[in-house]
């Protein structure tokens, strides 16, 4: 009898904050048995900032590139130790590795990751699987969201449907219907604003518990432009990132709302976190209301924001009364795990020649296996 295997995911998502890490548990038929152990390790400031800088066009691009993914693959390489140290008897099968997205443009036919696999799997001795959205992206799919398959195995029922929510810098939602295929695609905007905000108004990384947005007021006229951005009507599949939520976004918005100087930004700069926040609160509320679910399980730095969670949750039982709305600790996994576990699985996937993408969600012409192995 088959017996489980232990994969390793690595995630650094479009906060930019650093990597997490989880070695997971996974049975012959991809049932996720368990977290053994998590790590993270945040960026070095310089890498940070390089990564951010290679969100948008600039000189020598393809040197600083080529040299980013390698420091990143020091990073990666520290979380893939640490996790082996934590549980230094159980044998790894593989490490599915996402990178850093710096270009998204499945429209164009691309997407790309920065991240050094081959340097990887030589530092940590580990097999390693890369570039999952490539091959998606190739079968004419966005390449994008890939999580809906894992949270179908994790959170979903076979009474209810339910709503796996990742808020991370962008938010993306898997809807989990029993005995259908998972649907999902990315709802908006997450993290990445607020956080670009509270980092040029109170030079902090982000709002920790949303405290910031918490004593400002929601203005009702400026959420409604912001709502009123093409990507929100847009018809499923769609994915996004920062090459559309970005800084010029932000402050092209900021115009709109009659706030076009750093002086009257200044002065209402509390009710514009405020209103980011109910952004993504709304963004996310809307497609939860539309996909139906009665229970809502959210992951990501999201979930660790207390006002925004609030502000979700208010939305989405205020239209619909009963509807759960809590974190994915409610199903044995912290919310700072999930998306990390998520690429544990795909690795599995690859390992196990199973499909790692749901042409329903992305868009693609039919199932593929997901990743590229590059052997320790």
């Amino acid at each position: 009898m088959a017996q489980p295997q232990a994969f390793i995911g690595l995630m650094s998502g479009t906060s930019m904050d650093g990597v997490d890490g989880v070695l997971g548990l996974i049975g012959p038929d991809g049932q996720w048995l368990g977290s053994l152990a998590h790590a993270h390790q945040p960026f070095p400031e310089p890498l940070r900032q390089e990564l951010m800088a290679l969100n948008t066009p600039g000189a020598d691009e393809l040197n600083r590139a080529a040299l980013a993914s390698q420091a990143l693959s020091v990073v990666y390489a520290e979380v893939v130790m640490a996790l082996r140290q934590a549980q230094p008897d159980v044998p790894v099968q593989a490490a599915g590795a996402h990178g850093q997205t710096v270009r998204h443009r499945p429209e164009l036919g691309y997407t790309l990751q920065l991240l050094a696999p081959a340097l990887l799997a030589e530092l940590s001795g580990v097999n390693v699987v890369a570039d999952f959205r490539s091959r998606d992206v190739a079968a004419g799919g966005q390449g994008a969201p890939l999580v809906p398959i894992f949270h179908d195995a994790l959170f979903g029922r076979p009474d209810a449907v339910v709503a796996g929510l990742n808020i991370g810098g962008i938010s993306n939602i898997s809807l989990l219907a029993p005995g259908q295929p998972p649907r999902g695609h990315d709802c908006g905007p997450g993290n990445v604003l607020m956080d670009l905000w509270v980092q040029a108004h109170r030079g902090l990384p982000y709002d920790a518990d949303g405290a910031w947005a918490a004593t400002g007021q929601v203005q009702a006229d400026w959420l409604a432009l912001a709502l009123a951005d093409p990507y929100f009507a847009q018809a499923a599949p769609k994915s996004t990132g920062r090459d559309l939520f970005h800084a010029d976004w932000l402050q092209a918005w900021l115009a709109r709302c009659g706030l076009p100087d750093a002086a009257t930004q200044a002065a209402r700069a509390a009710d514009v976190q405020a209103t980011l926040c109910e952004l993504t609160a709304a963004c996310c509320a809307a497609d939860v209301l539309h996909g139906g679910a009665r229970e809502v399980l959210v992951c990501g730095g999201g979930a660790l924001n207390g006002h925004l969670m609030a502000r979700l949750a208010s939305k989405v039982q205020g239209a619909a009364p009963g509807t759960v709305v809590h974190t994915s600790a409610a199903r044995q996994l912290p919310p700072m795990e999930v998306e990390a576990a998520a690429f544990a699985w795909l690795a599995w996937a690859h390992h196990a020649k199973r499909p790692g993408n749901v042409p329903a969600v992305t868009g693609a012409r039919g199932p593929r296996v997901l990743g590229a192995l590059y052997p320790a």
